[in-house]
């Protein structure tokens, strides 16, 4: 069936749904929603953006059943081969610019036509049924599922297949690619200064960190996989001090590095390497040592720095090979702070075991200094707390101490004042207070006692 609802010959299928395509495709590129929510220099970017679209070759007519769709999860060379005469890429985007090539193949700059926003989506070059290339692109895939989403990894929205090609919806980042700062750096004549050095290696490794800890291991850490994400002065949002934490501040950062290109991620306890690129590959990857893949990560972020920082194209093979897996980070055009440059040796230490995790990284003084000030003054805290609780300690004993004495101060007081009491009446009986008082006057002689004369008085 085609858009006129009637049945047709095929040939005549393929003349009239083409026909109907090309129609769509020309009237298409007007019809972009605008998110009334998105930031007003965002907006400005996007007006700003080429509006001509590059229209690739219409794809292959192909029969495609729903009710294979309905059964369950496709085997997987079905799904790279699925194919529709309404390409999901061509109805869903409008296509802005490409903005980059790689081993995967093009990536585009879109506008999705339902939200309105940017996306970059990658599509494979080739053909990708039954080979490795589906199995790095599904691969890709499967990683961007199970890590879900983090400030500092290129974010996954979607992924299909038409015709046979791969096509996954990722986040854009509107600062390119760290190479492509990297690239421009050196036509200025100029590199990143230590304090935004210190800033990356943080944000990478916060990324790493994540993704170890979900049981993978990138294994193609280089500065053309990592993406710069800028935001202007009225992109930043108001974080108020009662929401502010440590993992919050990257809320208020104007720029954001993130890992992306995830085509040779592998499992840490069952891992299947394919070897990346050999100017950032650890020796141990290379002699199949694969106790501690995420090390490896870490040496080849160790070199990504020292690219930033301005070392020049890193030596594939022989003895310079050779003398940075030894643990000599490449010249270096800028002086950097000893602690820092240590930091880096440190990173490409020659035995992995040595080398400090994405984790350690993170906690890292070197690079976080304000760590060492609060931890500094957490224990001056600690101890205050220490000496208040003993104070409050000491002063509840004399608070006890001093109840103790006055209970017994009030027990003591009480019994005197009803020994007192006592003795007053026994006393008043025993000298007959209540008793007539005899009054004998003899005048001469008496047998009477003074004392008995006393006791009568």
């Amino acid at each position: 069936m085609c858009s006129s609802g009637k049945p047709s010959t095929r040939n005549s299928k393929h003349t009239r749904c083409t026909s109907s395509m090309s129609t769509y495709q020309m009237s298409s590129p007007v019809q972009v929603n605008v998110n009334p929510f998105t930031p007003e220099s965002y907006r400005r970017m996007v007006s700003q953006s080429s509006g001509k679209r590059k229209i690739r070759e219409e794809p292959q007519v192909s029969d495609f059943s729903e009710d294979n769709e309905e059964q369950g999860l496709p085997a997987k060379r079905y799904v790279t081969r699925e194919s529709n005469m309404a390409s999901r890429y061509e109805k869903e985007f409008l296509e802005l610019e490409k903005i980059g090539v790689g081993a995967f193949g093009s990536v585009y700059k879109c506008i999705k036509r339902l939200d309105g926003y940017i996306y970059a989506i990658k599509r494979s070059t080739r053909r990708l049924g039954g080979s490795t290339n589906e199995l790095s692109a599904l691969r890709e895939v499967y990683a961007h599922a199970v890590l879900g989403q983090h400030p500092h990894v290129v974010r996954y929205y979607s992924a299909w297949a038409e015709d046979d090609h791969m096509i996954i919806q990722n986040e854009y980042c509107n600062g390119g690619s760290l190479q492509a700062a990297v690239s421009e750096n050196e036509k200025l004549g100029r590199f990143f200064q230590e304090p935004e050095l210190k800033n990356m290696l943080l944000q990478i490794s916060m990324g790493l960190k994540y993704i170890h800890h979900s049981g993978l291991v990138h294994l193609d850490i280089k500065p053309s996989n990592i993406f710069i994400c800028k935001k202007q002065e009225d992109d930043i949002p108001y974080v108020s001090e009662e929401g502010e934490n440590e993992d919050d501040w990257f809320l208020s950062a104007k720029v954001m590095y993130k890992i992306g290109d995830l085509g040779l991620v592998t499992s840490i306890q069952s891992p299947q390497v394919e070897e990346g690129d050999s100017r950032f590959l650890a020796n141990e990857v290379l002699q199949e040592d694969y106790r501690f893949l995420p090390k490896a990560d870490v040496f080849a972020l160790g070199l990504t720095i020292a690219v930033a920082a301005g070392a020049k194209s890193l030596p594939t093979n022989d003895e310079p090979w050779h003398r940075i897996r030894r643990g000599n980070l490449p010249a270096l055009p800028q002086k950097l702070s000893k602690d820092f440059y240590n930091l880096l040796k440190y990173m490409i230490h020659p035995k992995p075991e040595e080398r400090p995790t994405a984790a350690a990284l993170v906690r890292n003084t070197v690079i976080r200094p304000f760590l060492s000030i609060t931890a500094k003054l957490q224990k001056e805290l600690d101890r205050e707390k220490s000496k208040t609780a003993k104070l409050e300690r000491e002063l509840k004993e004399v608070h006890l101490a001093q109840s103790h004495q006055e209970d017994t101060s009030q027990r003591s007081l009480a019994l005197l004042g009803l020994l007192a009491k006592t003795g007053s009446s026994s006393s008043s009986r025993l000298v007959g207070g209540k008793v007539k008082r005899s009054h004998s006057f003899t005048f001469g002689k008496s047998n009477v006692s003074p004392f008995h004369l006393f006791l009568n008085e």
